[in-house]
């Protein structure tokens, strides 16, 4: 059996679909745990803040049922650092951008497919970022979140083995809101 490093990203998409499910009440929970984690994790690290971001964090909103969570620390943080407690940790390194202060990790990936807890870990510099208010726009209004709910489900049908497309399709109906979300929230997230 191939290692998943070794999979090109056919493969990877053949066996990692885009899965939709209907919500449930365990998101919470596994974000909570894995959040506690991450906090043990870097006691000794500035963490600025953590979040439940995507459509997981969103009660009633089907899903890819994977707990996608922010994680920020100072700007100008140890990314080596942190990238390398988090791979020890178990984490899997997907994408690191020096530039942008990015680190993007994943965990419940197999070579056999998804594990039943799977994770995305966004490490960022603290920020005012487009996902916490796209996700309390969802929360706030429901025929929204429902209106989304309809796009990923169409989405999901045209590219189910393609997992840039159906997110690169979804990104103007999330601008569109994040934008609302701005207008009427201010910057509740600028850093302090």
């Amino acid at each position: 059996m191939k290692k998943l490093e070794e999979m090109t990203l056919a493969e990877l998409w053949e066996l990692f679909p885009i899965i939709l499910k209907e919500h449930r009440s365990e998101y919470k929970r596994w974000y909570e745990e894995e959040a506690q984690q991450l906090t043990k994790l870097f006691a000794d690290f500035p963490i600025q803040r953590i979040n439940h971001i995507g459509s997981t964090s969103v009660e009633g909103l089907i899903a890819k049922p994977i707990v996608d969570i922010l994680l920020e620390f100072p700007d100008g943080y140890d990314m080596e650092d942190a990238s390398a407690r988090l791979q020890k940790a178990g984490w899997i390194l997907m994408i690191e951008d020096q530039k942008k202060q990015t680190l993007d990790l994943n965990k419940g990936y197999t070579p056999e497919g998804f594990a039943e807890k799977v994770y995305h870990l966004h490490v960022r510099a603290i920020g005012d970022w487009d996902e916490l208010y796209f996700r309390d726009y969802l929360r706030k209004y429901p025929e929204v979140a429902r209106q989304y709910e309809e796009l990923k489900l169409a989405l999901k049908e045209k590219y189910e083995h393609n997992r840039d497309a159906y997110t690169d399709e979804k990104s103007e109906f999330v601008q569109k809101y994040s934008q609302k979300a701005r207008e009427e929230f201010g910057s509740r997230y600028l850093p302090k």
